[in-house]
Parts: C-alpha cells; sequence; structure tokens
C-alpha cells in the first residue's frame, strides 16, 4: 500500500512574502523551479489593490502549498516594475521554472481566482497523488476497501480538496458498508468540490445502494413483470433488484423498456434512475455510452 507523509499546511509566513529588488531572485525566479509563485504588483495608494491583495492571499493559503505569493510595492521596487514593463495596477504574474507563463491585470472575482490558481497547480502536477488514487482504486476493484480506504485518506491528508481520492473514501466505506459514514463525508464535502463529477458519483452510488437495500427477489420481481408487462411498478423494482445484484446492464435495458412503454410513469421516474445509475459509473463506461445513446434516441424519436 502507498504511504504519504502527513505534512501540516505551511504557514501563511512560507507562503506569502514581500519582495524587494535584493530578494526577487530569490523569492521569485528561484522559489518557482519548485512551486509556481503568484507575484502581485501593487501600490499603498491603489484601491483596486486592497481588494484584490486579500482574495489572493486567501486563495493562496487555501492551496495549500501548492503555490506562493509574493508581493511587489511598485512605489519602492520601481527597477522591477520597470523591468517587467508594469504599466498599471494590480498587475499579476504568475512564474513556473523561472519564466512567467500566465497572468492579468485589475481586479477579478474570486471565482477567476481560483481558477487561475487551478491553471498553475496543473503545471507543477499533484506530486504523485494522482497515481495513487488510481492505486486505491485498483485496490477497491480488487476488494481490498480498507486498504484503499487508507490510501484515499493519506491522499487527503496531503491535499483535503482532491475530489477523486475524497470520492475514493466514500465508495470505500459503502464497500465495508458503513453507510452512514459514506453520507457523513458526503454531507461535509468541501464547498470548492461539491459539485465535482466524482462527487456526483458518489452520491448516484449511496442513493442507489439505499434503493437496493429495498429490493425484492429478482426471480419474483421477473415472475411479476412476464405475467404482467403493464407493471410498471414492478419493471422499476425489478430494475433496481439486478442493479443491487451487480447485473447493471439488465438494470438499464428493463429501464430503458419502462420509459419506452411510458416515459412519464411516476414522475419520470425511469429517467430519473437511469440518470442515477449513469452518474454512479464512469463516463466513458461503455454502458453509460450505449444506455444514453438508447435513451436519447426515445426521447427524440
Amino acid at each position: 500500500m502507498l504511504e504519504f507523509g502527513q505534512k501540516p499546511a505551511p504557514a501563511a509566513g512560507d507562503l506569502i512574502k514581500d519582495a524587494t529588488e535584493a530578494t526577487f531572485m530569490k523569492d521569485v525566479i528561484e522559489a518557482s523551479r519548485e512551486v509556481p509563485v503568484i507575484v502581485d504588483f501593487w501600490a499603498a495608494w491603489c484601491g483596486p489593490c486592497k481588494t484584490l491583495g486579500p482574495m489572493l492571499e486567501a486563495a493562496v493559503t487555501a492551496a495549500r502549498g501548492k503555490v506562493r505569493m509574493v508581493k511587489v510595492d511598485v512605489d519602492r521596487n520601481q527597477r522591477i516594475a520597470a523591468q517587467l514593463r508594469i504599466q498599471s495596477i494590480p498587475t499579476v504574474y504568475a512564474f513556473w521554472q523561472g519564466q512567467p507563463v500566465d497572468g492579468f491585470q485589475g481586479a477579478i472575482p474570486q471565482s477567476e481566482i481560483r481558477a487561475f490558481i487551478d491553471r498553475l497547480t496543473a503545471l507543477a502536477g499533484d506530486g504523485g497523488l494522482g497515481e495513487a488514487v488510481a492505486a486505491a482504486d485498483a485496490m477497491l476493484a480488487e476488494g481490498a476497501a480498507t486498504d484503499a480506504a487508507q490510501t484515499y485518506a493519506a491522499v487527503l491528508a496531503e491535499d483535503p480538496e482532491h475530489a477523486a481520492a475524497y470520492a475514493g473514501l466514500v465508495r470505500a466505506h459503502l464497500a465495508l458498508g458503513n453507510d452512514e459514514q459514506a453520507e457523513a463525508l458526503l454531507n461535509n464535502t468541501p464547498a470548492r468540490i461539491a459539485s465535482a463529477p466524482e462527487i456526483e458519483a458518489a452520491r448516484a452510488q449511496l442513493s442507489l445502494m439505499r434503493q437496493a437495500a429495498k429490493a425484492g427477489p429478482v426471480a419474483e420481481l421477473r415472475a411479476a413483470v412476464e405475467a404482467n408487462p403493464s407493471d410498471h411498478q414492478a419493471r422499476f423494482d425489478l430494475a433496481t433488484a439486478l442493479h443491487a445484484s451487480g447485473r447493471v446492464e439488465e438494470a438499464i435495458d428493463e429501464l430503458l423498456e419502462l420509459f419506452r412503454r411510458d416515459r412519464d410513469w411516476n414522475g419520470g421516474a425511469a429517467k430519473a434512475q437511469l440518470l442515477t445509475i449513469f452518474d454512479s459509473l464512469k463516463p466513458n463506461d461503455p454502458l453509460v455510452q450505449k444506455g444514453r445513446r438508447r435513451l436519447s434516441s426515445m426521447i427524440f424519436a
């Protein structure tokens, strides 16, 4: 099993610094060899700077060491401002591997700041966390749910907002039968990743598992449907029971047949259940791709 040392978040003083002409090379150019460095060019008299600066600092702190920030007062460091051709403030540059790679001028919304930082962290990679999540996914698929949960948790110790690891931990708890723990995790998902596809898939899986607990025997439900093909509730229950037993493709087939017969039954329950199943699987799963095509052909027929 892969292990990671649990490191505390870097202190703000390590992440955010005031630079001078004497320290710019060390704090920006050299430091950017290890991690992207954001340089905020500002001045005390600049109103927009007073809005942007704290927002940048908050976002950098939230990134927990994936990026750093250096503040440059253009009035006190005119040579740096001239060399980088700073014509208006606030101006923000990002350096990576000693070179400017991104930037913007003026105050921007918090959402754009987050996107800016996300682009920078993508340049630097995730330090092998993606590979660790892939390894944990393999463990979970092989039935080693406890080991998978430990690996997902180790990744989250490094990056609490790693959506794939967070969703993986939820799925590991579901595999272990810890439904309440899985639900608690979903209820406390960090806001930044709450709408990530991986988290939505984990929510869908929890919903399906809870429905499965109420499913009847497949054989009895199959007999009921064969006896009365228009018994939509029996067909819906059969699809639930099939999914619970791991027969996902058959469950999709039954729901598609129900949709074909009466798409509006029970408030469109067949379509809603199909979408829940699709959401619980990976987008490139052949069952998802085939099922969505068949559903679309029925909708637009």
